[in-house]
């Protein structure tokens, strides 16, 4: 027990995103300091050098996802945190990275919007930009903690999943979370599960950058390391030679999709409360998922049947367990600092086999266990 008191840290979650990114292996953060995710770059410029990474405060944030890029193509894990309207800005870089493959995680830390909006308020209005935010069919992971430990332990599961896929990878934050403080016990030294970027098994002659193994990922070869290739955002073929011809074009794009599609049992993560016997279930992530928590708790103590999903891998969005919940439960809530914008997911997955609702705040706020609890006992 004492030891486990003298490891015990008061942590904020944006202290534990830059622990967690430390911890995976990340060596080059490129950022430019914007409002809640600062303490991101703040703490990740003292502690990379500390470890032999580098830090680089960029001029904005279209260079400082150029900067990701390039580094994670030198062989660096590579991250920069933003929110907001740097989370836009970064979107044609994102692009980029999809299409070429490149691994790299982007942290985005919600603030109240459209625009600048409130920069200290809490939402989660990002949700289907982090999706769709990018032109273009491309694939995506995104991720979204709940509380301080959970903030590292995705720091460390977005770096992994970002070298294993050659995808970006989006950790989705909110304020709350970023700026709340918890007591957290961190792995120790080696228990940690970090993974690197698959190499070639070639000699460089051999070598094609694009030409997938049996699980859809290529491996990827280092700049530097004499293996010379071409890099680009258009359609290319093996060799990564742009190319125009139909078929190339949607073997590229169906097999960039396939290779997160294929592996969903591995990246697709939720956690559940009380579900098994629930007739009324709270879909809710992010901050909100605390406070769906307890008036599910609560909702309990009165006698009514609720429970909670929550989805922690947003994108891909969890088709398969959400349409099992609908076959059991004659009500879904979805409470999100949104309009609703999980809740048309939803939606979309049940298929109007139960009744979808929401509780929706844009007020930058977050939502309280009684506005949920008054949601529950409405439908309960």
């Amino acid at each position: 027990m004492s030891e486990i008191i003298e490891m015990a840290r008061l942590m904020q979650g944006n202290e534990a995103v830059a622990e967690g990114a430390v911890a995976a292996g990340i060596r080059f953060f490129a950022g430019y300091p914007i409002t809640p995710s600062t303490e991101v770059a703040e703490i990740l410029a003292e502690r990379l050098p500390e470890v032999g990474g580098k830090f680089i405060q960029m001029e904005d944030e279209i260079a400082s996802m150029a900067a990701v890029i390039g580094a994670s193509l030198a062989g660096l894990k590579s991250l920069t945190a933003t929110s907001g309207p740097g989370f836009s800005l970064k979107q044609e870089n994102i692009g980029f990275a999809a299409m070429a493959e490149i691994p790299c995680v982007i942290v985005n830390v919600q603030r109240s919007g459209p625009s600048t909006g409130v920069p200290t308020a809490p939402a989660q209005g990002d949700v289907m930009q982090a999706r769709w935010g990018t032109h273009g069919d491309h694939p995506v992971i995104v991720l979204t903690p709940s509380s301080v430990r959970e903030a590292y332990d995705l720091a460390v599961r977005s770096v992994n999943l970002a070298e294993r896929y050659r995808v970006p990878v989006i950790l989705l934050m909110d304020e709350v979370i970023g700026h709340m403080r918890e007591r957290v016990v961190l792995p120790a030294p080696g228990e940690l599960k970090v993974i690197d970027r698959k190499k070639p098994a070639v000699p460089p002659e051999h070598y094609y950058p694009y030409r997938a193994d049996a699980d859809g990922v290529p491996p990827m070869a280092n700049f530097g390391e004499g293996y010379r290739y071409h890099v680009t955002g258009l359609v290319h073929d093996e060799n990564g030679t742009p190319v125009t011809n139909s078929q190339v074009t949607e073997q590229l794009i169906l097999r960039l999709h396939r290779k997160i599609e294929d592996h969903l049992d591995d990246i697709v993560i939720t956690d559940r409360m009380q579900t098994e016997d629930a007739d009324v279930v709270v879909v809710a992530y992010g901050s909100v998922a605390r406070s769906a928590k307890r008036a599910v708790k609560e909702a309990r103590a009165s006698g009514i049947k609720a429970g909670l999903f929550r989805p922690v891998t947003l994108w891909p969005f969890p088709e398969r367990e959400v349409a099992a919940l609908a076959e059991r439960v004659h009500t879904i809530i979805v409470p999100e600092m949104n309009l609703g914008q999980l809740r048309y997911e939803v939606e979309r997955v049940t298929r109007g086999k139960v009744r979808v609702t929401g509780v929706n705040r844009v007020h930058g706020e977050l939502i309280t266990p009684t506005e949920i609890l008054a949601a529950i006992k409405e439908v309960g």
